[in-house]
Protein backbone atom coordinates (compact mmCIF):
# COMPACT_ATOMS: atom_id res chain seq x y z
CA UNK A 1 0.00 0.00 0.00
CA UNK A 2 1.04 3.46 0.60
CA UNK A 3 1.69 6.85 1.39
CA UNK A 4 -1.46 9.39 1.48
CA UNK A 5 -1.79 11.32 4.25
CA UNK A 6 0.38 14.16 3.42
CA UNK A 7 10.66 -9.41 -2.21
CA UNK A 8 18.20 -33.25 -18.84
CA UNK A 9 16.07 -33.65 -15.82
CA UNK A 10 12.38 -33.17 -15.59
CA UNK A 11 11.16 -30.34 -18.23
CA UNK A 12 9.99 -27.13 -16.80
CA UNK A 13 6.65 -26.50 -17.73
CA UNK A 14 5.06 -22.72 -17.76
CA UNK A 15 1.68 -21.93 -18.48
CA UNK A 16 0.65 -17.88 -18.57
CA UNK A 17 -2.68 -16.67 -19.73
CA UNK A 18 -3.77 -20.17 -21.67
CA UNK A 19 -0.21 -20.25 -23.29
CA UNK A 20 2.34 -22.61 -22.95
CA UNK A 21 6.46 -23.15 -22.87
CA UNK A 22 8.77 -25.25 -22.49
CA UNK A 23 12.21 -24.65 -20.33
CA UNK A 24 15.10 -26.82 -20.45
CA UNK A 25 17.03 -27.63 -16.70
CA UNK A 26 20.15 -28.47 -15.59
CA UNK A 27 22.40 -29.78 -12.13
CA UNK A 28 22.72 -27.20 -9.45
CA UNK A 29 25.07 -27.34 -6.76
CA UNK A 30 23.59 -26.00 -3.22
CA UNK A 31 25.49 -25.06 -0.42
CA UNK A 32 23.45 -26.88 2.50
CA UNK A 33 25.77 -25.24 4.87
CA UNK A 34 24.80 -21.71 3.81
CA UNK A 35 22.75 -20.93 7.07
CA UNK A 36 22.36 -23.40 10.06
CA UNK A 37 18.59 -24.10 10.58
CA UNK A 38 18.42 -24.18 14.62
CA UNK A 39 14.91 -25.64 15.75
CA UNK A 40 13.92 -26.55 19.52
CA UNK A 41 11.04 -28.81 17.76
CA UNK A 42 11.93 -31.92 15.62
CA UNK A 43 8.69 -32.54 13.78
CA UNK A 44 9.18 -28.75 12.54
CA UNK A 45 13.05 -29.81 11.96
CA UNK A 46 11.97 -32.65 10.26
CA UNK A 47 9.52 -31.12 8.52
CA UNK A 48 11.46 -28.04 6.83
CA UNK A 49 14.92 -30.95 6.20
CA UNK A 50 12.46 -33.68 4.33
CA UNK A 51 10.93 -30.88 1.66
CA UNK A 52 13.74 -27.69 1.64
CA UNK A 53 17.90 -26.94 1.90
CA UNK A 54 18.69 -23.94 3.68
CA UNK A 55 19.36 -21.83 1.01
CA UNK A 56 17.21 -19.52 -0.98
CA UNK A 57 14.60 -19.99 -4.46
CA UNK A 58 13.83 -17.08 -6.00
CA UNK A 59 11.53 -16.94 -8.87
CA UNK A 60 11.70 -13.40 -10.67
CA UNK A 61 8.58 -12.96 -13.08
CA UNK A 62 6.47 -9.80 -14.67
CA UNK A 63 3.39 -9.37 -13.29
CA UNK A 64 1.70 -7.58 -17.04
CA UNK A 65 -1.72 -6.12 -18.39
CA UNK A 66 -4.33 -3.49 -17.80
CA UNK A 67 -7.54 -2.50 -15.95
CA UNK A 68 -9.29 -5.42 -17.07
CA UNK A 69 -6.64 -8.02 -17.94
CA UNK A 70 -3.55 -9.79 -16.04
CA UNK A 71 -1.02 -11.92 -16.89
CA UNK A 72 2.18 -13.71 -15.47
CA UNK A 73 6.11 -13.65 -17.38
CA UNK A 74 8.71 -16.18 -16.14
CA UNK A 75 12.25 -14.06 -16.22
CA UNK A 76 14.14 -16.13 -14.08
CA UNK A 77 14.97 -18.30 -11.53
CA UNK A 78 17.89 -17.92 -8.70
CA UNK A 79 19.68 -19.95 -6.27
CA UNK A 80 21.04 -17.53 -3.32
CA UNK A 81 22.48 -18.85 -0.30
CA UNK A 82 20.58 -16.46 2.97
CA UNK A 83 17.09 -17.99 3.49
CA UNK A 84 16.66 -16.26 6.94
CA UNK A 85 12.35 -16.83 7.50
CA UNK A 86 10.98 -19.12 9.85
CA UNK A 87 11.01 -22.70 9.06
CA UNK A 88 7.64 -23.39 11.01
CA UNK A 89 4.25 -22.63 9.12
CA UNK A 90 5.73 -22.42 5.82
CA UNK A 91 1.91 -22.50 4.68
CA UNK A 92 1.08 -18.84 5.56
CA UNK A 93 -1.18 -19.03 8.14
CA UNK A 94 -2.47 -15.63 8.59
CA UNK A 95 -3.69 -15.78 4.79
CA UNK A 96 -3.05 -11.94 4.39
CA UNK A 97 -2.08 -10.56 0.60
CA UNK A 98 -4.16 -9.50 -2.38
CA UNK A 99 -1.70 -12.30 -4.14
CA UNK A 100 0.40 -15.35 -2.97
CA UNK A 101 2.77 -17.57 -4.15
CA UNK A 102 2.52 -21.13 -3.37
CA UNK A 103 4.62 -24.37 -3.67
CA UNK A 104 3.32 -27.83 -4.17
CA UNK A 105 5.16 -30.79 -3.94
CA UNK A 106 5.25 -32.55 -7.56
CA UNK A 107 4.85 -35.85 -6.74
CA UNK A 108 1.48 -35.69 -4.50
CA UNK A 109 0.46 -32.77 -5.05
CA UNK A 110 0.61 -31.25 -1.20
CA UNK A 111 1.09 -27.43 -0.55
CA UNK A 112 4.18 -27.60 1.42
CA UNK A 113 5.03 -23.22 0.97
CA UNK A 114 3.34 -20.30 0.47
CA UNK A 115 3.30 -16.47 1.24
CA UNK A 116 0.81 -13.72 0.44
CA UNK A 117 1.97 -10.19 -1.08
CA UNK A 118 0.54 -6.92 -2.59
CA UNK A 119 2.58 -4.94 -5.26
CA UNK A 120 1.93 -1.71 -7.52
CA UNK A 121 0.47 -3.37 -10.44
CA UNK A 122 -2.71 -4.23 -8.16
CA UNK A 123 -3.01 -0.14 -7.84
CA UNK A 124 -1.72 0.73 -10.55
CA UNK A 125 -5.43 -1.30 -11.98
CA UNK A 126 -7.60 0.90 -10.97
CA UNK A 127 -6.03 3.97 -12.11
CA UNK A 128 -7.18 6.19 -15.38
CA UNK A 129 -3.83 5.22 -17.24
CA UNK A 130 -5.07 1.36 -17.03
CA UNK A 131 -8.06 2.15 -18.88
CA UNK A 132 -5.99 3.14 -21.78
CA UNK A 133 -2.41 1.43 -21.95
CA UNK A 134 -0.72 -1.99 -20.46
CA UNK A 135 2.10 -2.15 -18.63
CA UNK A 136 4.24 -4.60 -16.79
CA UNK A 137 6.30 -4.55 -13.41
CA UNK A 138 8.73 -6.74 -11.50
CA UNK A 139 7.90 -9.44 -8.96
CA UNK A 140 10.53 -11.43 -7.04
CA UNK A 141 9.00 -14.45 -5.22
CA UNK A 142 11.65 -15.90 -2.48
CA UNK A 143 11.26 -19.05 -0.68
CA UNK A 144 13.54 -22.10 1.28
CA UNK A 145 15.31 -24.18 -1.91
CA UNK A 146 13.66 -27.25 -1.99
CA UNK A 147 14.50 -30.87 -2.77
CA UNK A 148 12.20 -32.30 -4.79
CA UNK A 149 10.51 -31.00 -8.22
CA UNK A 150 7.89 -28.37 -7.13
CA UNK A 151 4.84 -26.90 -9.13
CA UNK A 152 5.17 -23.33 -8.39
CA UNK A 153 2.17 -21.08 -8.45
CA UNK A 154 1.30 -16.96 -8.27
CA UNK A 155 -2.46 -16.65 -7.67
CA UNK A 156 -4.62 -13.73 -6.73
CA UNK A 157 -7.94 -13.43 -5.29
CA UNK A 158 -10.89 -12.30 -7.41
CA UNK A 159 -12.23 -9.34 -7.19
CA UNK A 160 -15.82 -10.66 -7.28
CA UNK A 161 -15.32 -12.95 -3.62
CA UNK A 162 -12.38 -12.50 -2.56
CA UNK A 163 -11.21 -15.45 -2.87
CA UNK A 164 -7.58 -17.13 -4.79
CA UNK A 165 -7.21 -17.91 -8.23
CA UNK A 166 -4.13 -19.43 -10.35
CA UNK A 167 -2.45 -17.19 -12.58
CA UNK A 168 0.57 -18.98 -13.10
CA UNK A 169 1.91 -22.26 -13.03
CA UNK A 170 5.35 -23.43 -13.12
CA UNK A 171 6.88 -26.63 -12.26
CA UNK A 172 10.82 -26.12 -11.17
CA UNK A 173 13.10 -29.01 -10.61
CA UNK A 174 15.82 -28.21 -7.90
CA UNK A 175 18.54 -29.71 -10.48
CA UNK A 176 18.08 -27.59 -13.50
CA UNK A 177 21.29 -26.06 -14.75
CA UNK A 178 19.19 -23.29 -15.72
CA UNK A 179 18.77 -22.18 -11.99
CA UNK A 180 21.35 -19.05 -11.65
CA UNK A 181 24.00 -19.82 -9.65
CA UNK A 182 25.07 -16.35 -9.67
CA UNK A 183 27.44 -14.82 -6.91
CA UNK A 184 25.71 -12.10 -4.33
CA UNK A 185 26.84 -8.67 -4.84
CA UNK A 186 29.58 -7.93 -2.14
CA UNK A 187 28.03 -4.63 -0.82
CA UNK A 188 28.99 -3.82 2.71
CA UNK A 189 26.68 -4.59 5.21
CA UNK A 190 26.62 -3.09 9.47
CA UNK A 191 24.05 -5.20 11.53
CA UNK A 192 23.27 -2.06 14.00
CA UNK A 193 20.44 -3.87 16.07
CA UNK A 194 21.44 -7.65 16.83
CA UNK A 195 18.98 -9.91 18.81
CA UNK A 196 20.53 -13.43 17.62
CA UNK A 197 20.30 -15.91 15.17
CA UNK A 198 18.20 -15.01 12.06
CA UNK A 199 15.98 -18.01 12.30
CA UNK A 200 13.69 -17.04 14.62
CA UNK A 201 14.07 -13.34 14.61
CA UNK A 202 12.56 -10.89 12.44
CA UNK A 203 15.15 -9.51 9.99
CA UNK A 204 14.57 -6.30 8.41
CA UNK A 205 17.01 -4.90 5.48
CA UNK A 206 17.48 -1.18 5.53
CA UNK A 207 18.39 -0.61 2.03
CA UNK A 208 20.91 3.04 0.90
CA UNK A 209 18.58 4.99 -2.17
CA UNK A 210 19.95 8.18 -3.53
CA UNK A 211 23.52 8.34 -1.55
CA UNK A 212 27.13 8.23 -2.80
CA UNK A 213 29.49 6.11 -1.72
CA UNK A 214 30.71 9.13 0.29
CA UNK A 215 27.43 9.29 2.08
CA UNK A 216 27.46 6.12 3.44
CA UNK A 217 28.48 7.61 7.16
CA UNK A 218 25.28 9.87 6.28
CA UNK A 219 23.57 6.50 5.49
CA UNK A 220 24.44 4.50 8.57
CA UNK A 221 23.63 7.03 10.71
CA UNK A 222 20.71 7.61 9.08
CA UNK A 223 19.70 3.67 9.02
CA UNK A 224 20.17 4.05 13.09
CA UNK A 225 18.16 7.41 13.83
CA UNK A 226 15.48 5.63 11.95
CA UNK A 227 15.41 2.19 13.54
CA UNK A 228 15.83 3.42 16.98
CA UNK A 229 12.40 5.53 16.24
CA UNK A 230 10.78 2.11 15.54
CA UNK A 231 12.01 0.83 18.92
CA UNK A 232 10.03 3.61 21.01
CA UNK A 233 7.02 2.70 19.07
CA UNK A 234 4.82 0.12 20.54
CA UNK A 235 4.39 -2.67 19.65
CA UNK A 236 7.73 -2.82 18.71
CA UNK A 237 9.47 -1.43 21.80
CA UNK A 238 7.83 -4.44 23.79
CA UNK A 239 9.74 -6.77 20.96
CA UNK A 240 13.01 -5.05 20.09
CA UNK A 241 14.56 -8.47 21.04
CA UNK A 242 13.02 -10.06 18.80
CA UNK A 243 14.18 -7.70 15.78
CA UNK A 244 17.75 -7.68 14.08
CA UNK A 245 18.24 -4.70 11.85
CA UNK A 246 20.68 -4.71 8.96
CA UNK A 247 21.95 -1.86 6.67
CA UNK A 248 23.08 -2.28 3.64
CA UNK A 249 25.42 -0.32 1.72
CA UNK A 250 24.39 0.15 -1.84
CA UNK A 251 25.77 3.41 -3.01
CA UNK A 252 24.21 5.20 -5.93
CA UNK A 253 26.32 7.29 -8.26
CA UNK A 254 24.07 10.39 -8.06
CA UNK A 255 22.44 11.92 -4.63
CA UNK A 256 18.82 12.69 -3.94
CA UNK A 257 15.88 11.20 -5.65
CA UNK A 258 13.82 11.69 -8.99
CA UNK A 259 10.86 14.54 -8.43
CA UNK A 260 9.35 14.73 -11.99
CA UNK A 261 7.05 17.54 -10.58
CA UNK A 262 9.73 19.39 -10.24
CA UNK A 263 11.71 18.72 -13.22
CA UNK A 264 14.60 16.20 -11.46
CA UNK A 265 16.03 13.48 -12.23
CA UNK A 266 18.67 11.93 -10.29
CA UNK A 267 20.79 8.34 -11.46
CA UNK A 268 20.18 6.07 -8.03
CA UNK A 269 20.45 2.52 -7.23
CA UNK A 270 17.01 1.50 -7.23
CA UNK A 271 15.58 4.75 -9.66
CA UNK A 272 13.16 5.41 -7.34
CA UNK A 273 10.91 8.33 -7.92
CA UNK A 274 8.07 10.72 -6.12
CA UNK A 275 4.96 11.29 -8.28
CA UNK A 276 3.97 7.51 -8.71
CA UNK A 277 1.17 7.55 -10.46
CA UNK A 278 1.02 11.45 -10.67
CA UNK A 279 0.92 11.64 -6.83
CA UNK A 280 3.45 14.11 -5.84
CA UNK A 281 3.94 12.38 -2.18
CA UNK A 282 3.77 9.01 -3.42
CA UNK A 283 7.75 7.28 -3.56
CA UNK A 284 7.89 3.58 -5.13
CA UNK A 285 10.55 2.20 -7.42
CA UNK A 286 9.17 -0.95 -10.05
CA UNK A 287 12.89 -1.69 -9.87
CA UNK A 288 11.83 -4.90 -7.41
CA UNK A 289 14.27 -6.78 -8.85
CA UNK A 290 17.56 -4.72 -8.29
CA UNK A 291 16.12 -4.51 -4.98
CA UNK A 292 15.93 -8.24 -4.19
CA UNK A 293 19.51 -8.25 -5.28
CA UNK A 294 20.73 -5.79 -2.86
CA UNK A 295 19.11 -7.45 -0.15
CA UNK A 296 20.28 -10.75 -0.61
CA UNK A 297 23.43 -9.44 0.64
CA UNK A 298 21.54 -10.57 4.37
CA UNK A 299 18.88 -12.68 6.16
CA UNK A 300 16.05 -10.92 5.50
CA UNK A 301 12.61 -10.85 6.56
CA UNK A 302 11.58 -6.96 5.55
CA UNK A 303 12.85 -4.66 3.07
CA UNK A 304 12.52 -1.07 3.69
CA UNK A 305 14.38 1.47 1.40
CA UNK A 306 15.69 4.54 3.11
CA UNK A 307 15.64 7.11 0.52
CA UNK A 308 18.35 10.04 0.46
CA UNK A 309 16.24 13.35 0.36
CA UNK A 310 14.25 15.97 2.68
CA UNK A 311 11.27 15.93 0.88
CA UNK A 312 7.96 14.03 2.54
CA UNK A 313 7.20 11.21 0.94
CA UNK A 314 7.08 7.15 0.93
CA UNK A 315 5.16 4.06 -0.12
CA UNK A 316 4.70 0.23 1.12
CA UNK A 317 3.51 -2.77 -0.29
CA UNK A 318 3.07 -6.15 2.20
CA UNK A 319 5.76 -8.63 1.99
CA UNK A 320 7.45 -6.71 -0.75
CA UNK A 321 9.36 -4.02 -0.03
CA UNK A 322 8.01 -0.30 2.31
CA UNK A 323 10.41 2.72 1.09
CA UNK A 324 10.65 6.90 3.11
CA UNK A 325 12.68 9.47 2.84
CA UNK A 326 14.76 10.45 5.67
CA UNK A 327 15.37 14.24 6.21
CA UNK A 328 12.12 15.07 5.89
CA UNK A 329 10.75 16.02 10.06
CA UNK A 330 7.95 13.86 9.91
CA UNK A 331 10.21 10.69 7.98
CA UNK A 332 10.04 8.52 11.46
CA UNK A 333 6.30 8.73 11.50
CA UNK A 334 6.54 8.15 7.75
CA UNK A 335 8.52 4.90 8.13
CA UNK A 336 6.89 3.26 10.54
CA UNK A 337 3.68 4.04 8.79
CA UNK A 338 4.63 2.45 5.47
CA UNK A 339 6.22 -0.81 7.51
CA UNK A 340 3.23 -0.93 8.96
CA UNK A 341 2.15 -1.88 5.43
CA UNK A 342 5.26 -3.39 4.37
CA UNK A 343 5.41 -5.86 7.64
CA UNK A 344 1.96 -6.85 8.96
CA UNK A 345 -0.14 -6.01 6.05
CA UNK A 346 -2.00 -3.32 7.58
CA UNK A 347 -4.41 -1.16 5.25
CA UNK A 348 -5.02 2.17 5.06
CA UNK A 349 -7.21 3.80 7.36
CA UNK A 350 -8.05 7.74 5.92
CA UNK A 351 -10.15 8.21 3.69
CA UNK A 352 -10.62 12.00 2.84
CA UNK A 353 -7.13 12.46 1.25
CA UNK A 354 -6.38 12.49 -2.27
CA UNK A 355 -5.76 9.13 -3.99
CA UNK A 356 -5.53 8.52 -7.69
CA UNK A 357 -7.98 5.64 -7.97
CA UNK A 358 -11.34 4.68 -7.00
CA UNK A 359 -13.02 1.23 -6.07
CA UNK A 360 -10.02 -0.38 -4.52
CA UNK A 361 -12.17 -2.20 -2.49
CA UNK A 362 -15.81 -4.34 -3.08
CA UNK A 363 -17.69 -3.46 -0.25
CA UNK A 364 -19.26 -7.12 -0.67
CA UNK A 365 -16.64 -8.65 0.55
CA UNK A 366 -14.77 -8.56 3.71
CA UNK A 367 -10.89 -7.21 3.50
CA UNK A 368 -7.84 -9.23 4.01
CA UNK A 369 -6.29 -6.50 5.95
CA UNK A 370 -6.75 -6.95 9.96
CA UNK A 371 -7.44 -3.24 10.56
CA UNK A 372 -10.63 -2.74 7.98
CA UNK A 373 -13.62 -4.46 7.56
CA UNK A 374 -16.67 -3.99 5.27
CA UNK A 375 -19.06 -5.63 8.25
CA UNK A 376 -19.40 -9.10 5.75
CA UNK A 377 -16.59 -11.12 8.24
CA UNK A 378 -16.04 -8.40 10.95
CA UNK A 379 -16.50 -11.61 13.49
CA UNK A 380 -13.14 -12.50 11.60
CA UNK A 381 -11.64 -9.38 12.53
CA UNK A 382 -11.75 -7.05 16.35
CA UNK A 383 -15.38 -7.52 16.93
CA UNK A 384 -14.32 -9.48 20.33
CA UNK A 385 -11.94 -6.26 21.26
CA UNK A 386 -15.53 -3.70 21.62
CA UNK A 387 -15.89 -2.87 24.81
CA UNK A 388 -20.23 -3.31 26.00
CA UNK A 389 -22.64 -0.47 25.53
CA UNK A 390 -19.93 0.66 22.66
CA UNK A 391 -22.33 1.09 19.56
CA UNK A 392 -21.52 -0.11 15.94
CA UNK A 393 -21.41 1.77 13.74
CA UNK A 394 -19.62 4.18 16.03
CA UNK A 395 -19.62 7.80 15.66
CA UNK A 396 -17.19 9.58 15.54
CA UNK A 397 -18.10 11.82 18.58
CA UNK A 398 -15.45 13.29 20.69
CA UNK A 399 -16.65 10.56 23.49
CA UNK A 400 -15.31 7.63 21.76
CA UNK A 401 -11.98 9.09 20.97
CA UNK A 402 -9.79 6.67 22.72
CA UNK A 403 -12.27 3.63 22.74
CA UNK A 404 -12.11 0.48 19.78
CA UNK A 405 -14.98 0.58 17.88
CA UNK A 406 -16.33 0.22 14.36
CA UNK A 407 -15.60 3.85 12.79
CA UNK A 408 -17.11 4.15 9.16
CA UNK A 409 -14.11 5.42 7.01
CA UNK A 410 -11.52 3.49 6.57
CA UNK A 411 -9.65 1.94 3.00
CA UNK A 412 -9.85 5.22 0.90
CA UNK A 413 -13.38 4.98 1.08
CA UNK A 414 -15.66 7.33 3.19
CA UNK A 415 -18.58 5.29 3.24
CA UNK A 416 -18.95 1.16 3.83
CA UNK A 417 -15.59 0.21 4.81
CA UNK A 418 -15.27 0.72 8.85
CA UNK A 419 -11.76 1.15 10.73
CA UNK A 420 -11.29 0.25 14.59
CA UNK A 421 -10.58 3.64 16.25
CA UNK A 422 -11.54 7.63 15.24
CA UNK A 423 -7.36 8.29 14.51
CA UNK A 424 -4.26 5.36 14.27
CA UNK A 425 -1.10 5.51 12.92
CA UNK A 426 -2.26 4.04 9.57
CA UNK A 427 -4.69 7.11 9.31
CA UNK A 428 -2.44 9.94 10.08
CA UNK A 429 0.47 11.48 11.44
CA UNK A 430 -1.28 13.30 14.36
CA UNK A 431 -1.88 10.19 15.91
CA UNK A 432 -0.01 9.26 18.88
CA UNK A 433 0.96 5.69 17.80
CA UNK A 434 -0.81 2.39 16.18
CA UNK A 435 -4.18 1.53 17.69
CA UNK A 436 -4.82 -1.61 19.58
CA UNK A 437 -6.03 -3.60 16.68
CA UNK A 438 -3.23 -2.75 14.71
CA UNK A 439 -1.21 -3.50 17.62
CA UNK A 440 -2.16 -7.03 18.05
CA UNK A 441 -1.88 -7.57 14.37
CA UNK A 442 2.35 -6.60 14.34
CA UNK A 443 2.45 -8.98 17.59
CA UNK A 444 0.99 -11.42 15.38
CA UNK A 445 3.39 -11.13 12.93
CA UNK A 446 6.17 -11.00 15.07
CA UNK A 447 5.30 -14.06 16.83
CA UNK A 448 4.78 -15.78 12.97
CA UNK A 449 8.41 -14.79 12.00
CA UNK A 450 9.75 -15.48 15.45
CA UNK A 451 8.27 -19.08 15.67
CA UNK A 452 6.29 -18.57 18.96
Amino acid sequence: MKIRFFSKAVMLCLVVAGFSAVHAQINVQVNTGAVAAVMDDPTIQKEFETNFLPNTLRVDYYIAGDAKTESVYLDEIKIEPNYGGPHKDLVDPLNYGTYRYAAYDSASGRLIFSRGFCNLFQEWQHTSEALKVKRSFEQVAVMPFPRQTIRFQVERRKYEDGKFSKLFELYINPNDYFIEHKKISAYPVVKFHDSGDPEKKVDVAFIAEGYTKEEMDKFLKDAQRIGEYFLTQEPYASSRDRLNFYAVEAPSAESGVTDPGRKTYVNTDLNSSFYTFDMDRYLTTSNTKAIYDIAAAVPYDVIFILVNSKLYGGGGFYNHYGESTVDHSLSPIVSVHEFGHTFAGLADEYYTSEITYKDFYNLKVEPWEPNITTKVGFDTKWKNMIGPGIPMPTPREEKYKNVVGMFEGGGYEAKGVFSPVMDCRMKSNEAEGFCPVCREAIIRMIRFYCEE
